[in-house]
Formats: C-alpha cells, sequence, structure tokens
C-alpha cells in the first residue's frame, strides 16, 4: 500500500474541464493543510488520443498513458481518484479531435476507415481504442454505489424542479422489437474453469478466427446474443409505417458507451428513414465516403465539396423523405437538427427521462412539443421506460417535494460487460454459424448468423458479482430500505446471475431485511410504487440497468443526474468517485464560448470531494482530512440552502461564481468548529477575507461575462487561456492563493 497521502483529480472534457480550472486551485488550497497532495491525471478524448501515438509527437508534445496509470493504481489499497464526467466518444467527435489536434501542431496521422496495410490496420486500431467507453472500464475496479445525499434530497423537496403535467389521453410510448433482437437470441453459461476461448465464424467458404485468446475465470458467466439485421430493418420499416400524426419518431440508443453495436443500428435507422435518397445517390454517397452510422448529418457535411447544384438536388431529395416520413423528434429544431442527425445527441439514459419530465413529449420541427413514439429496438430495458409513462399517464407526474429516492448498486467490477462496447461485438461479414470455442475445442455458445447481424460475447466475473450482491446487502442494512435486484429469469444473462444470487446471498445476513428479484418491467412498478408513498429503495442492477437507472430516477427526483453521489468502493480497499452521471455538457461549452457563462454545476465534484476526503482520512486515519471532509457537507447544505448553483442565463451567477461561494461556505464552516484549532485558524482568516470581498469578487465574476470566449480549443483547450477565462477574479484568486 502506498504511503502517500494523495489525491488524483482527473482532467476530463467539455464542460467539466473548463470549470476544473476554475476549482482544483479551491481543492488544492483546502487540501494542502490537511497534508494531502493532489495531483492531476489527463484522461480526456485529446489526451487518450496524444498518448496512442507518442512515436508521432514532439519529445515536448507527448504525454504518459495515464489512463493505464490510474488503472493501476485502482489495484493499490490506497487508492483515491476523483473522476469527472469524460465523453464516450463517437467516430465523429473522435474525428473532430483529431483534426482540432492537427491544426494545433500534433502531427497525428489521419484515421483510416478502410485500412490498407498493417500500419494503417494499427493506426485504426489505436484509434479504435480510444473510442466509445474507453476510460470507465479501466478504472472501474470495483461495483458502483450511486446515491442522492440528505441535503441535495432536502434541497430537491424545498426547491423542486419543474415537471410537466400528464394525462391519461397522451399518445407517447416506447417500441421495441419482440423478436430478432438481443434479448431473443441470448444464449449464457457460467465456466466451469479457468479457460482461453476464441470465437470463429464458419461459412461456405470456411472459417475465420474473429478473436483468439480471450482468458475467461471459472466461474465467469460467458454470454453471446445477436441482433438479426432483417428483423431490425423490418422493425423500423412497421414502426415509421404505424406513427401517427402529431406524434414524433423518436430515435433512443446508446452509440457512445455502445460503440460497436449502436452506431449500426442508429445507422440501419437512417437508412430506413432516407431511403428514397440513399438509393438514389447510393453511387455518390460511396464516393463521399458517407456513412449512415455517423447520422444524416454525415450526408450533409460531405456533400459540400460537391458542386452547388449536386448539393442543391440532393438536399432537396433528403428534404423529401422529411416530408413523405413522420415527424423527427429535433435536437435543435432551430437548426433543423433531427433526432437522426448525429448519434452521440440521442443518448437513451438521458434523453428519455428528459422527455418523462416534459410530459413524455420532446420538441418537434414546429418547435413546438408534442407526443412520441420512443423507439428502443432491444427489448432487455426498453420495458422500463414504458412503466414509467404508464404510471404517469395512470397517476400524473411525479412530485419532487415529496417521492421518495431510488439509489443503485450497480454490477460493473472488473470490466462487468453486458453491452455492444467491446471487441468481441462484430458486425457479421457473410451468412454462417459463429461459435464460442474453449482451448480444447469445444463449442461453448453458437449462433447462425446473417450478413449484417450485430453479434456479441459479454463477461461478467464471479467475484465481481459476490461484490456487487455484498454491496446491496450492505447498503439495505445501512438503510433498511427496500433492495430489489433487476433481473429476469427468461433472460439468458439473468438467469445466471440469479443462479449466483441463490448460491451467495444466505452468506449474509439478511435477517429483518426486504429483498426481493423482480424483472425490469415489475421492478420498475414497485420502485414507483414506493416512490409515490414517499419511500426509498435500492435497485441492485447490471451494468447497462446502473446507466439508465442513475440517471432516470435522478432526472425525475433531483431534475438532474449530476447531483448523485457516485461511489465506486475498489475491490482491493481504494476509492473511485465520480462527480455524477449526466455527461459532460456539450451545450454548456457552446454557450460559454458564445457568451462567456458556464453554467456547468459542479455540485457532483463536490460532493465526490466530500467522499474522497472522508475515504482518505479514515485509510490514513488524518484526522484534519475527516474534518475537511465533515466541514465540506456543511457548506454544501448552506450552498443548496441559499442557491448558489450556476444559472442559465448570462450576466447571472455561474460555475466560477458557484465556487467562490463554495469556497466561502467552506471556510466559514471550518473557522466555526472547535476540533481542529490550527485548522480554525488558518481559515477564519479566509473566511474574513472572502466575507469583506463579497461584492467586489462577484462583480469581478460578472465583469467577465456577456462577450464570446476563446479558450483554444474544443477537446484540448489551452491551458493558460482556460486559466484566465475560468479564474476572472482576481481579488478571489489572491485570496485562495494565499492561503
Amino acid at each position: 500500500m502506498s504511503t502517500e497521502q494523495k489525491i488524483i483529480y482527473t482532467e476530463t472534457d467539455e464542460a467539466p474541464r473548463l470549470a476544473t480550472f476554475s476549482f482544483l486551485p479551491i481543492i488544492k488550497a483546502f487540501s494542502d493543510a490537511a497534508g494531502v497532495q493532489v495531483e492531476t491525471r489527463d484522461i480526456s478524448l485529446a489526451g487518450r488520443i496524444l498518448a496512442s501515438f507518442p512515436e508521432w509527437l514532439s519529445k515536448d508534445q507527448r504525454i504518459a498513458d495515464h489512463l493505464a496509470e490510474l488503472g493501476e493504481l485502482t489495484q493499490d489499497e490506497a487508492a483515491n481518484i476523483i473522476k469527472l464526467p469524460n465523453i464516450s466518444a463517437s467516430n465523429p467527435q473522435m474525428l473532430a479531435a483529431i483534426k482540432e489536434l492537427q491544426g494545433q501542431g500534433y502531427e497525428l496521422p489521419e484515421y483510416p476507415e478502410e485500412p490498407q496495410n498493417d500500419a494503417e490496420r494499427d493506426i485504426k486500431d489505436r484509434y479504435d481504442r480510444v473510442k466509445g467507453s474507453a476510460v470507465n472500464p479501466v478504472l472501474r475496479e470495483g461495483n458502483s454505489d450511486r446515491r442522492s445525499t440528505k441535503a441535495v434530497k432536502d434541497y430537491a423537496k424545498k426547491h423542486p424542479h419543474s415537471m410537466g403535467e400528464w394525462t391519461a389521453d397522451s399518445k407517447s410510448h416506447v417500441a421495441h422489437m419482440n423478436a430478432g433482437d438481443f434479448y431473443a437470441s441470448e444464449i449464457s453459461t457460467t465456466m466451469d474453469q479457468d479457460d482461453q476461448l476464441s470465437i470463429v465464424l464458419r461459412t461456405q467458404e470456411g472459417s475465420e478466427k474473429l478473436a483468439t485468446g480471450i482468458g475467461v475465470s471459472a466461474g465467469e458467466i460467458v454470454d453471446a446474443a445477436f441482433m438479426s439485421k432483417a428483423a431490425l430493418c423490418a422493425f423500423y420499416e412497421e414502426q415509421l409505417a404505424k406513427t401517427e400524426d402529431g406524434v414524433l419518431f423518436s430515435l433512443h440508443l446508446k452509440a457512445t458507451m455502445m460503440k460497436v453495436s449502436d452506431p449500426i443500428i442508429f445507422g440501419h435507422a437512417v437508412k430506413t428513414y432516407y431511403r428514397e435518397a440513399f438509393e438514389k445517390h447510393a453511387s455518390v454517397f460511396a464516393d463521399l465516403g458517407v456513412d449512415a452510422n455517423n447520422g444524416v448529418g454525415d450526408a450533409y457535411d460531405k456533400i459540400q465539396s460537391l458542386p452547388e447544384n449536386q448539393q442543391a438536388e440532393i438536399k432537396a431529395d433528403l428534404d423529401e423523405c422529411l416530408v413523405k416520413g413522420p415527424d423527427l423528434a429535433m435536437v435543435n429544431s432551430d437548426y433543423g437538427i433531427t433526432n437522426l442527425h448525429v448519434p452521440s445527441d440521442i443518448i437513451v439514459d438521458a434523453s428519455m427521462p428528459a422527455a418523462i419530465r416534459e410530459s413524455g413529449k420532446m420538441w418537434g420541427p414546429d418547435g413546438g412539443l408534442h407526443d412520441m413514439k420512443a423507439v428502443i429496438p432491444d427489448r432487455c430495458y426498453a420495458t422500463v421506460y414504458q412503466e414509467v409513462i404508464n404510471d404517469c399517464k395512470a397517476k400524473g407526474a411525479l412530485d419532487p417535494t415529496t417521492i421518495g429516492s431510488t439509489s443503485n448498486i450497480g454490477l460493473m467490477a472488473q470490466k462487468a460487460e453486458e453491452y455492444g462496447s467491446h471487441d468481441t461485438t462484430f458486425e457479421i461479414p457473410q451468412d454462417g454459424r459463429i461459435e464460442v470455442m474453449s482451448a480444447s475445442g469445444e463449442v461453448l455458445l453458437a449462433h447462425s448468423v446473417q450478413t449484417g447481424d450485430i453479434w456479441r460475447m459479454c463477461r461478467v466475473k464471479d467475484a465481481a458479482v459476490q461484490d456487487w450482491i455484498k454491496l446491496g446487502v450492505e447498503r439495505g442494512r445501512l438503510t433498511g430500505s427496500a433492495v430489489i435486484f433487476w433481473l429476469d429469469e427468461n433472460r439468458a444473462h439473468d438467469a445466471q446471475l440469479i443462479a449466483k444470487l441463490h448460491r451467495y446471498l444466505p452468506e449474509h445476513d439478511t435477517n429483518g431485511l426486504d429483498i426481493s428479484t423482480l424483472k425490469p418491467a415489475d421492478a420498475t412498478k414497485r420502485s414507483l410504487e414506493l416512490m409515490r408513498q414517499g419511500k426509498d429503495t435500492i435497485s441492485v442492477s447490471g451494468n447497462v440497468l446502473r446507466d439508465y437507472l442513475t440517471d432516470l430516477f435522478p432526472i425525475l427526483e433531483l431534475g438532474t443526474s449530476a447531483k448523485m453521489l457516485s461511489i465506486v468502493p475498489l475491490i482491493n480497499g481504494g476509492g473511485l468517485f465520480e462527480t455524477g452521471a449526466g455527461g459532460s455538457a456539450p451545450k454548456h461549452v457552446q454557450q460559454f464560448e458564445a457568451e462567456g457563462h458556464l453554467r456547468w454545476d459542479s455540485l457532483g465534484e463536490f460532493l465526490a470531494l466530500g467522499a474522497s476526503l472522508e475515504h482518505l482520512g479514515r485509510v490514513f486515519d488524518n484526522d484534519a482530512a475527516k474534518l475537511l471532509g465533515e466541514t465540506l457537507d456543511e457548506a454544501i447544505a448552506e450552498f443548496l440552502d441559499s442557491n448558489r448553483s450556476p444559472s442559465r442565463r448570462v450576466n447571472e451567477i455561474d460555475n466560477r461564481g458557484s465556487h467562490f461561494y463554495l469556497a466561502k461556505f467552506w471556510a466559514e464552516a471550518v473557522a466555526r468548529q472547535d476540533k481542529h484549532p490550527a485548522l480554525k485558524q488558518r481559515f477564519a482568516a479566509l473566511a474574513e477575507r472572502l466575507s469583506a470581498s463579497e461584492a467586489q469578487i462577484n462583480e469581478e465574476l460578472l465583469a467577465a461575462q456577456g462577450e464570446p470566449v476563446n479558450v483554444g480549443g474544443y477537446y484540448a483547450p489551452n491551458p493558460e487561456l482556460a486559466a484566465m477565462a475560468m479564474r476572472p477574479s482576481k481579488t478571489f484568486n489572491d485570496a485562495i492563493d494565499s492561503l
């Protein structure tokens, strides 16, 4: 175990990256008083790209592979990592980041869409490892514990966010496949010994090994499933035809985290909706390299190289599809950005709860709200959202002032998989039979597949499952809340987990606890029933549902998932403290660049820092760190009660102003306590100085708003420019820097 008392604060992307330039100096000033070092590691999309190509860069441009370093650190029982939201990059986002870095003088290679040789294949492989959920599986060497703190929940009850009214005649609903999806085809087994697996595709031409040397351990669950291309396209055709007038066609996927499967599923939706235009201009689109998996926006972008008359013809044909087809849900109706423009714009875990908050409606081409057909092809989780819609139609909108809280224990340790994000997910190149084979040649799992089908293999280790069950029981014991394992006995993967639950649950003291196992639809019903009674529940779920539920319920309860306390108790004893869900807020950055106002709410960072200090204080028996954690909790409660969160509007308090007030309240809380005289004395002067300068500091912070801001880059902001923009109050800076 390391003896250094150290917190690692991650540099990530977009709005949280900008906020870090303001908040980190405050963190360092306070932590230093407790003898705690705070260091940073760059795991941003840009940083991950640069770390992948050291030989292409000059010596002063190279950065270490900080993600790999942190992955090793998670094994240390002294690990203490604060992880901010990062871009789970789609292909368009990665390409944009490459282009920006090249413009900044980094001689990075181009991304070879279709590599022609080994060198290009190597480049493509390196870039592909950067895409999707590249960060989280490395850092999450433990299961997830996400919940709202008492201060946050109390604030939500006193200051409820807006909830749209629901009526029984709402036409909003969820549409999902009833055959040919992952749910229908999933098969699963539990390994009885350590083994090396391979994935083989057998066709009329012979056999091809798609993957080899896949190490698995005894007790590990191994799944295989596929989505039929033919069934998916037929489903889209059916749903487009069934979309009623006045109801928006709205696709909801996870094309960032599920970086292999969901972009393909998205692409088929694009090609189905815009069929006539894509068929008419197929040869031109092929020549231009238009990729429907990147959205119809890719077509609009690439035709700009054509003569104006040809551009106009293609645009007219694309527009004609919009006229003939059902109205699409809009991401930005002012700019004509539809639900099918860019895959990273329709992330289901954020878009569905937002729609439910808006009475089940989404924005249409006319700039108004309309009922929606929420298209979520795979059945595994679509039913969750339908049950919430059913509940709201029958009983009206949930009331944030009275409802209970639904927290989550999520199975994600040791790269627990149950989705198409990994290197064992494939788009099938030709008809055949795909087999998962043991080292001895035994066929463990097999499917007959057709060209274009999406096939995946996923794994979950036994130790991760045991830890997950333990955490669920512990939270139930600590809270007295009902514990629900969200598992469907009719789904192959879940059936294996249920068997493990029956095996390992008796090892724990469950006397007096309310523990049940329900399939996701029934678990949703039960959770909503308890919530409406003002009672709390603990959802114990797999990795995908963890991701969905930690947005769904918090957005309904708190207005945002960014206010959730997100702790990952690492299996080896360390702590990973995530700063809330909710993505990295690209729209916030756009507003900041346009008018100098950053509305990113750093409450998640505040909560994570408190938990981090508490953990460090306990591990190292550091009373000063413990006290800083306790007083930070007090400061957060005062921060919320006095409504110092960022406004959405320019020339009002923004992220930088909220950091000032958090620092002020924290210093005052330390100055009030008598447990630690040295800290009391040290922070009393700061508290007095900040209080006396409050008006001046606010004036300086507000004066920085209202004009465009250039921080030198979107994916890789210039540190000096970003620091100047995010620390515009000299009075505040001098006070913090003098501590």
